[in-house]
């Protein structure tokens, strides 16, 4: 008895510790109490059925979704399932009255008929991972170890019965509100050394949970919902979702009070106005190519200057397409960008743009060595498709690469289209940008933009 008692408790003692391994990084501790009801069930072979069963349970969630519990339970009442007297005698086993799943016949003295009154204590231990643990209706799994005891047949092995093994379930708290929770649990102990195959119980209860809100303490770190890492200050405007800005002045911007990072550019609504004073409505203030929470958190750049380093290459054509540091203006390609106009539906380049593209000409021709990146790029209106302007684009920058290639430009060049995807400036749907409609080209080995004063005329 002894040795099953202690097996219990080390392995429930391993479980928990495996468990607090994995929490150990969470926030402050919830202690809750938790008394419930209900029934206990046994497997189809004891001689008892099933009866009433109390629970008391305390808790500690150690982070958002795991929680760690131990727990006392009484079955105060079970009874024996035996037949009467016109039984046909399968349960009894035959003349002696014994209990066919304590072995049958007659030599053990213990009889179906004749048990009482009997009652199951047991103590288990619990590790619970919730699934929704900021929602009112919070699903769990459990898993655990769990030891019980009872007199005579209730077991099968005697008159003192002790089994333990491990214990799996599954349950769900409904949260009323930080201190008060419904609850329901279902768990199945499977006996790991007893003719107690498996033994069931089902209750319903509460749960108290302790620092909730009207307790002494800190209560953003007791709550057993939390809504945000960091709660808004009650004692001013209600900021709902916590970004620092008023849901009052969430709906004079135009953001949305309910999402602390409306544009998803990683920047929180308030740090964008408060802060960087960056568009919050717009996750590219600059439209440089960069999101302004990449700027800021990953590449240290300006997000309200499209080319930080002034070195005549934007940020994000620097980091995601050049490969160059946008904080040092010594490693920019040197950059030519024309507002080609082209008739409509047309990629013919006009006379008047000549001496701009003749310029790129003697830059290539006086650097055999560099190469070249011819980009194509269209603006966006209301109804643009992006199939055409992606179409258009490409034909419109291997138009420039051909004129460059009729007079004489052997260097290695490709040209590719972007359509309205990259634009430079903010979109005008409706009238349209001229700034966005517009052939780059980017020269890799021919020096930086400070080197092309060489080559004007």
């Amino acid at each position: 008895m002894k040795k099953l008692l202690l097996t219990s408790v080390l392995c429930a003692a391993g479980i928990l510790s495996a468990v607090a391994d994995e929490v150990r990084s969470s926030d402050s501790p919830r202690w809750y109490i938790s008394p419930g009801v209900g029934m206990m069930f046994f497997e189809g072979n004891q001689c008892v059925d099933e009866g009433l069963n109390m629970v008391l349970r305390a808790g500690y969630n150690f982070a958002e979704n795991w929680a760690l519990e131990a727990g006392i339970s009484w079955a105060p009442n079970i009874t024996g399932n035996g037949h009467d007297s016109h039984d046909d005698g399968d349960r009894a086993g035959g003349g002696g009255g014994g209990c066919a799943a304590c072995g049958g016949g007659g030599g053990d003295g213990h009889n179906c008929y004749d048990i009482g009154g009997q009652n199951v204590r047991g103590a288990f231990a619990d590790a619970l991972y919730h699934f929704r643990p900021y929602e009112h209706l919070d699903p769990y799994l459990a898993a655990g170890w769990g030891y019980y005891r009872a007199h005579r047949d209730i077991f099968c092995e005697g008159d003192e019965n002790d089994v333990t093994g491990p214990r799996v379930g599954l349950g769900a708290f409904y949260h009323l509100n930080d201190r008060w929770s419904l609850r329901a649990d279902f768990h199945t102990m499977m006996a790991v050394d007893e003719t107690c195959e498996c033994l069931y119980t089902f209750d319903l209860g509460l749960a108290y949970f302790f620092g909730g809100s009207g307790d002494n303490g800190d209560t953003a770190a007791a709550t057993v919902i939390p809504v945000t890492a960091t709660l808004p200050d009650q004692s001013g405007p209600k900021d709902t979702d916590g970004d620092g800005l008023s849901d009052e002045e969430e709906r004079r911007l135009g953001t949305d009070p309910f999402n602390p990072d409306t544009d998803g550019d990683g920047l929180k609504d308030g740090a964008e106005v408060n802060t960087y004073k960056t568009n919050p409505l717009n996750a590219d203030t600059d439209f440089d190519g960069l999101s302004d929470g990449e700027e800021v958190l990953k590449y240290k750049t300006n997000p309200l200057d499209p080319d930080t380093d002034k070195g005549g290459v934007s940020d994000g054509h620097e980091v995601k397409t050049d490969h160059t540091n946008p904080l040092d203006p010594a490693d920019d390609l040197m950059l030519y960008s024309f507002n080609i106009e082209f008739d409509y539906d047309n990629a013919v380049i006009k006379d008047i743009y000549h001496n701009d593209l003749n310029m790129v000409v003697r830059t290539l021709l006086a650097n055999p060595g560099a190469t070249a990146v011819i980009e194509g790029h269209a603006d966006r209106r209301t109804g643009s498709g992006q199939t055409y302007n992606q179409n258009l684009s490409e034909t419109r920058a291997k138009a420039v690469l051909n004129y460059l290639t009729a007079r004489g430009v052997k260097n290695k060049m490709t040209a590719v289209g972007y359509g309205f995807t990259r634009p430079k400036e903010q979109p005008d749907l409706i009238n349209g940008n001229p700034a966005n409609r517009r052939v780059e080209i980017y020269i890799r080995g021919a020096g930086t933009n400070a080197d092309k004063g060489r080559y004007m005329k």
